[in-house]
């Protein structure tokens, strides 16, 4: 595997020798601070550019950065660019993941200087790497404060609480039906979403709301008391109904433990109301 100074090495000789290339600078883990430093970040650029037609319609350009193994673009059916919203604006900026041989990864983009203005594509992490047209905005040190876990209102705390076991009851209807798939994506995909917010509300009351837990909270191991997260680990499961059952159990306590703390960190109340409306409906199904 390439080192850092390699890659970046070679990602800013491939900026300088490009005319078309004005500008690039750093984004993601690798510009954050306070992110941990291991050998599986991505390196985040995007290149500031006259145009973008031109890096599109012959992208051996991408080449340059190595042998490339993996790739996914921006326009790909599936890919990032739909989960973001983004497919459809190539002439304002387009982007590609790029895995090579060695194992690193580059996430390179290119957009205009009228995006670059605009701000689309850039947070607080940021970092100026070549400037070779003036035309990069001054911005304050690198900071991963736009990702902050933030405090929520009431109502949206009791919207977490709500969707939590609401979306369990179609869990315990998948699993009586015996619809697997339907229950264990329902309950990984909203159940645990939810949960996962709680926590990072637990985080965030424990820490006054002053750092992120990642992306897809994956920090949580590092902020959360090691019994706590102990229990967030028991709520995976195999595709056993019992083991899944009890995955739903661990779930409900931790989410009940965490939302009282949170609860009585923000002088909120907890909808007991829901939680015991849940037991209810999960009786109902037991009996039938």
């Amino acid at each position: 595997m390439r080192s850092e100074q390699e890659m970046m090495e070679r990602i800013l000789a491939v900026a300088r020798e490009d005319d078309r290339v004005l500008a690039a600078y750093l984004k993601g883990s690798r510009a954050n601070p306070a992110a941990p430093k291991d050998r599986y970040q991505d390196f985040d650029v995007m290149y500031v550019v006259t145009e973008t037609v031109g890096f599109l319609s012959d992208t051996t350009w991408l080449n340059q950065f190595g042998s490339i193994m993996l790739r996914q673009e921006q326009d790909d059916d599936f890919g990032y660019g739909d989960r973001f919203g983004i497919r459809g604006r190539s002439q304002e900026s387009y982007s590609w993941l790029l895995i090579f041989d060695d194992g690193n990864r580059i996430d390179i983009g290119v957009e205009t200087t009228a995006c670059l203005q605009s701000g689309r594509n850039r947070n607080k992490l940021f970092v100026p790497l070549l400037d070779k047209a003036g035309c990069l905005p001054p911005l304050p040190p690198p900071s991963d404060v736009d990702f902050h876990v933030k405090p929520p209102e009431e109502k949206r705390f009791y919207g977490c609480c709500n969707e939590f076991f609401w979306s369990l009851c179609d869990v315990l209807k998948g699993i009586a039906r015996d619809e697997l798939p339907f229950a264990m994506t329902t309950y990984h995909s909203l159940t645990r979403s939810m949960l996962e917010q709680m926590l990072a509300w637990y985080v965030g009351c424990r820490t006054e709301f002053s750092l992120s837990c990642g992306k897809l909270n994956k920090y949580l191991k590092r902020y959360l008391p090691e019994d706590t997260y102990a229990a967030y680990t028991q709520i995976y499961s195999d595709g056993d109904y019992v083991h899944f059952q009890e995955g739903i159990s661990a779930a409900c306590k931790l989410f009940r433990k965490t939302a009282l703390l949170v609860a009585a960190h923000l002088n909120y109340r907890y909808p007991q109301e829901i939680e015991d409306g849940f037991y209810r409906y999960q009786d109902i199904l037991r009996h039938l």
